[in-house]
């Protein structure tokens, strides 16, 4: 177990480098399974979801090496078992993208039903009816997908929401099947196509990624490929919540302003400025933020994994707002931490009533996710004494040396072992 002390009063000064986005790294690292020989990945975030990750590609007997820090040699062998265990899927809801590629490549697989952030109940019908759409046959019995089936075969798919994950599973299935797959209501983030550049680099046939509609020639192999991770949009968004709750001027490099546009215009519209330079943007804060009302969408809506921080935002400025989550249920749970530090937010369904206050307080909370964690961090920026976050495992499995790079743009911030 770890936490993170945070003492409050420092503005922030300084710049800060992302890390390759978690969303996409765990998605690539699965397509290696679609290869025989080895792929290289760059610019991979040393957190602890990508440990989890390698760890259930090698109990498929897929070998892992690095050479040096953000590298990962993937070397898939000739036979695999396809068989992800429990012990390791319940971790993380990423796990399940392993589903697609070992039905592509080995007719089988066992999976178990997916773990991962504790935040409502998100079920994988969607990638199970679109995988059955392309010739999978599926059984679900003591925990565990078993699934089997000849050569997939394309076809149209119409999915019934635009899912990050069931688009991954569909792409990366659609791309040995036999024919053409067209899939529709895809899902459009900047990760999706990051997916998609690797797979082509493989030999995929690929079209519209990034679009709601994408298209999908079969062919019979791929091959090893390198490529280099895109940079962490989510991490950005923490950095630039940093900003906002602490005060100060900030520089983050890496990111691409059009991943993050209905972001950056709410931030703007809270009185952030945002500028734009030439490898990342500048954020300045420069007094208390005002209130605006905020729904998460599918991207390029604010994404919902942008709302904890939001909220943390919201909590300390001038007015009310309301947010709206219409993505998952439950994902208001970090709301009664932040109410322990003074934030007066009131919720019912899918709706959060935040009511800015001048100051949160110190205390001790707890993290309950990834996202959540991060916020309650740099909500202690924002408050009147220390705040100790507990749970700081959650955080690791997201951010890599979150306090580290805090603490060189001026945060006062610990983390500590327990």
């Amino acid at each position: 177990m770890s936490k993170f002390i945070i003492k409050p009063g420092n503005s922030l000064k300084g710049s800060v480098e992302l890390q390759g986005a978690k969303n996409s790294a765990l998605k690539l690292m699965a397509a290696c399974i679609l290869v025989r020989g080895k792929s290289d990945l760059y610019d991979v975030p040393q957190i602890t979801d990508v440990e989890i990750m390698s760890d259930l590609l090698e109990s498929m007997g897929i070998s892992m090496t690095t050479n040096a820090p953000g590298h990962l040699g993937i070397d898939t062998p000739a036979h695999i078992t396809p068989y992800a265990p429990y012990e390791l899927v319940e971790k993380m809801r990423a796990s399940v993208v392993v589903l697609g590629p070992l039905l592509a490549t080995q007719g089988r697989a066992r999976v178990s039903l997916p773990g991962g952030d504790d935040f409502g109940h998100r079920p994988i019908d969607i990638h199970i009816r679109a995988l059955s759409e392309l010739g999978a046959d599926f059984q679900t019995s003591h925990g565990y997908i078993e699934a089997s089936c000849k050569r997939l075969v394309g076809k149209r798919i119409v999915l019934d929401f635009p899912s990050h994950t069931a688009t991954d599973n569909v792409l990366m299935a659609a791309v040995l099947a036999k024919g053409e797959t067209v899939i529709e209501n895809a899902a459009r983030e900047p990760e999706i196509q990051d997916l998609a550049d690797f797979l082509i680099k493989m030999g995929a046939k690929i079209d519209g990624a990034g679009t709601s509609r994408i298209v999908v020639q079969g062919v019979d192999t791929l091959r090893p490929a390198s490529h280099s991770v895109i940079r962490d949009r989510v991490e950005a968004a923490t950095f630039i919540a940093a900003a906002g709750l602490a005060g100060g001027e900030i520089e983050i490099c890496g990111v691409r302003r059009e991943y993050m546009d209905m972001l950056l215009e709410k931030v703007s519209q809270m009185g952030l400025v945002v500028e734009s330079i030439e490898n990342g943007i500048r954020v300045v804060s420069n007094g208390r933020l005002r209130s605006v009302d905020v729904a998460t969408l599918p991207y390029p809506g604010v994404a919902t994994d942008y709302k904890p921080l939001i909220v943390t935002m919201l909590s300390v400025a001038d007015g009310a707002a309301i947010v709206s989550e219409n993505l998952f249920a439950g994902r208001f749970r970090y709301v009664d931490e932040l109410r322990r530090m003074g934030a007066d937010i009131r919720t019912q369904g899918h709706h959060a009533l935040i009511r800015g206050v001048d100051k949160l307080s110190g205390a001790q909370v707890r993290a309950s996710d990834i996202r959540a964690g991060a916020a309650l961090v740099v909500a202690g920026l924002a408050a009147d004494s220390a705040t100790t976050v507990l749970g700081g495992d959650h955080i690791d499995r997201g951010y890599e040396k979150f306090a580290q790079k805090l603490s060189f743009i001026g945060a006062d911030i610990e983390r500590v072992e327990e």
